[in-house]
Parts: structure tokens; sequence; C-alpha cells
């Protein structure tokens, strides 16, 4: 057994930026003389220490030590009880070292510091502002806060008027300035202010501000305004006296001018008609002697020959093609759904074109055409400009046999909206 430590007592008070003290009484249990050191463990470890530190004891020889605790006036230091452990360790035989433990009770105290941010601001119609309140203390307090003015010039709104700070910690509160009274012009106004900080244990604590109220016109308005009729005054004697009788001959000339064009394009409509005239006189006398030439007589209608309208050839066909398109970052990524017509013999001549986007996804869409796994883009359209869209072909896509037709889609939806379902139906016959 190396040694044997007892405290003179186990239970302390102290406030902060003081301090107090305990002995412990170290005996060397051994049969060696020993060195003994002895610290304190736990949170009181940093602001506490043993007087002396180290001891030499022979065997069965005891020795006082003074414990001093001393926790600085800091909120790092939280009121209330701490723990510690007063270990003795034998250099002889560390195996043998003990603790004795205790508690020392810190004391709490309150201290709060506030600053408003900015101390002085300008406006119209209003001005912003933030408290800034530290509670520096070691201890949670509770704080309210009110804002006045000597005047009464002004309306105050608080974003909140109670605070709870636990210590160590920053509270920011917003706080606008309101004028009652606004002016159009005039010099700037210096509106002073106070906030009121109280807590719920302690003295109130008064920071100062102002806000410099300034007129609703600035004074560059007026002079602006001046300056506007001048060059308004100056652009209308400039009208009068320069550029309306330039506009006037200017657009005299441009009448006769015109009046001229029309009497020349009319000369030469009148003689395109009687040239047109004679050459229909002329395909008249024409096409009696055809008449006469089969033995039709003018004005015989049964010999006119009726020509069938043509029929559109091939059978009607239809095709839709859906995708379900997973969510992706990268918009050139496109997932694709590929349609092989069922008769690979045929010509498909489509005609209209449906593409459907019920659910209103955001991406792009492709239709492509694959011919031997050469492709080619027939249409891009954004997923986010339509629900439904019809388009008619005047001309109609001709798909060859052995053509495939490809529906591609890039999803960009939010994340809760999920997949991308767009789909699109084809139109037309084969041929």
């Amino acid at each position: 057994m190396g040694a044997t430590a007892t405290l003179s007592t186990s239970d302390l008070s102290v406030a902060p930026g003081g301090d107090v003290t305990c002995q412990v009484v170290v005996r060397n249990a051994g049969e060696l003389v020993d060195q003994f050191t002895i610290d304190v463990v736990g949170e009181a470890s940093s602001w506490s220490h043993a007087e002396p530190a180290v001891v030499n004891l022979n065997p069965g020889e005891s020795a006082p030590v003074l414990i001093r605790f001393a926790p600085p006036r800091e909120p790092g230091v939280h009121a209330g009880t701490v723990p510690f452990g007063v270990r003795v360790i034998s250099r002889e035989d560390p195996n043998g070292s003990v603790v004795e433990e205790g508690v020392v009770t810190v004391g709490a105290f309150t201290d709060v510091a506030a600053e408003l941010v900015p101390a002085k601001a300008e406006g119209a119609r209003r001005a912003k502002f933030e408290v800034a309140v530290d509670n520096v203390g070691n201890s949670p307090t509770l704080l309210r806060l009110r804002a006045v003015d000597p005047e009464d010039e002004l309306d105050f709104r608080l974003d909140r008027a109670d605070i709870a700070l636990p210590p160590g910690t920053t509270a920011f509160v917003r706080l606008r300035a309101k004028p009652r009274r606004r002016f159009l012009r005039g010099e700037p106004k210096r509106l002073p202010f106070q906030v009121e900080i109280t807590p719920e244990h302690g003295d109130t604590l008064i920071t100062q501000g102002t806000m410099v109220q300034r007129p609703l016109l600035p004074r560059w308005v007026l002079p602006l305004l001046i300056a506007l009729l001048l060059v308004a005054g100056a652009l209308v004697a400039l009208w009068f006296t320069v550029l309306a009788p330039a506009v006037k001959t200017a657009a005299r000339e441009a009448v006769r001018q015109e009046s001229q064009e029309i009497k020349d394009r009319a000369d030469q409509a009148a003689s395109a008609a009687g040239a047109a005239k004679d050459e229909s006189k002329q395909a008249a006398a024409n096409a009696g002697q055809a008449l006469d030439a089969l033995g039709i007589k003018p004005g015989d209608t049964a010999a006119t020959p009726t020509l069938p309208k043509p029929a559109e050839s091939g059978e009607p066909v239809t095709f839709r093609i859906d995708v379900t398109a997973p969510i992706v970052a990268n918009t050139g990524s496109f997932t694709e759904v590929t349609f092989t017509p069922p008769d690979d013999k045929k010509t498909f001549l489509i005609k209209d074109v449906f593409f459907e986007n019920a659910k209103g996804d955001t991406g792009t869409a492709q239709l492509v055409r694959d011919a031997a796994g050469t492709r080619s883009t027939i249409r891009v359209i954004g997923l986010g400009n339509f629900r439904d869209r019809d388009e008619h072909f005047q001309e109609p896509l001709r798909f060859q046999p052995g053509e495939k037709i490809v529906f591609r889609v890039s999803c960009q939806n939010p994340q809760p909206k999920g997949s991308c379902t767009p789909s699109v139906v084809l139109n037309g016959r084969s041929g």
C-alpha cells in the first residue's frame, strides 16, 4: 500500500473571482521512503491546485497539503455544484495511489452587455437596427427589452421583447424605428432614442441610438425637375422653329413621290389587264377549235369527263410511346424508349404528333429517327412549356421500312415530385 489521503472537508463553496481552500493529509503507508504528487481531477482541475504539489515522506510519516479552488469570474465556469477529486500518486508504488472526492459549489453572478448596431441609421420612412445582447455571467438570465425616445417622435417595433440567455451566449433582436411625422423638404432631423435591457436580477442596462430622418424628396429632385423643364422648353422651341417645317416639307415630297409611284403601278396594271384580255380571247378561240376537233359542242356538259378525287392510300395507324425517366442532374443524360413499327415492310407516313405531359414535369423531350443506327432529331421540346401539345405536319414524316422511332427524356423534376412520365402519340397511315 503506497499512500492514504484524508480531506479536511468534502463540501466547499466559493464565489467566482474568489477562492476557498481545504486540507488533505497525505500519509506514507508503504515501507520505503516515497515521493507523492498531489493534484486535482475533474471539472475544477483548471482553476485549482495543490500547495505543495509534491511531498517526500518516510514510511508512516504524514504531511498536510493545501488545496486551493479559485474559479474565475467568467461565463465558462457555470454556477452550481462541481465534483472534484484530490489524487495522490506514489512514485514507488503507482498502484497504491489514492483519490479523495468532494464537491465545490460555485456561486452565481449576473453580467449583461448590450450594443445597438448601427448606433445611427438614416431613412425617410423608417430605419432598421439590431440589438446585440451578451450574457457574460455564469448563470442563465431572463431579459426584457424596451425602446423609448424622450421626444415621443418615433414608433418602435422589436422582433421580440423577452429573451432567455444561457451563460456565454449572445442574442440579436431586430428593431425598426418609424417617425410619426414626415416632411417633403428640408434639413435631416436627428431623433435620439434609448433601448432599455432589464435583467431578471440586476440593474437595467441602457444603450443609445439615433435615427436621422431624411426628407421624402431628396435635394437633387427640384434642380433636376427645373433642368428637365428647361430641356423640354428648348425641345419644343426647336420643334416649332426647325424640325416641324422640315418634317412638313419631307412629308409633302414623300406624298408626291408615293402618288407618282401609285400612278405608274396603275398604268402597268392596266397594260397587264389588256394583255390578259387578249390572251383570254385567244385561249377561248383555241378551246373552240379543240372542241370542234373532238366533235363536242360548247355547252354540252354530258361530254365533260368527271375526274375522281384522289384517295389517301394505306391503312390508318396510331402508335403510343410512354417513358418513365428518373430525375438526373445532368441535362445531357436521357432515358429513351425505342419503338419498332410492327410491319417492317411498310412505309409509315406520320401526319399528327401529340405530346402529353399530364403531371407538368420539368425537363427536355426529344423525338428521334433511328435509321440502321444513324440517328436524326425530329423534334425537341421543353416539358415545362406544355401539358398537352398537338403538332400537325403538312408534309408527313416518312419512316421507311426498318426505321425506328426513339422517344428520349431528360428529367429535371424537383426531388419531391419524382420521375417524369411524358408520352407521345403518332397518327398516320401505312404505305
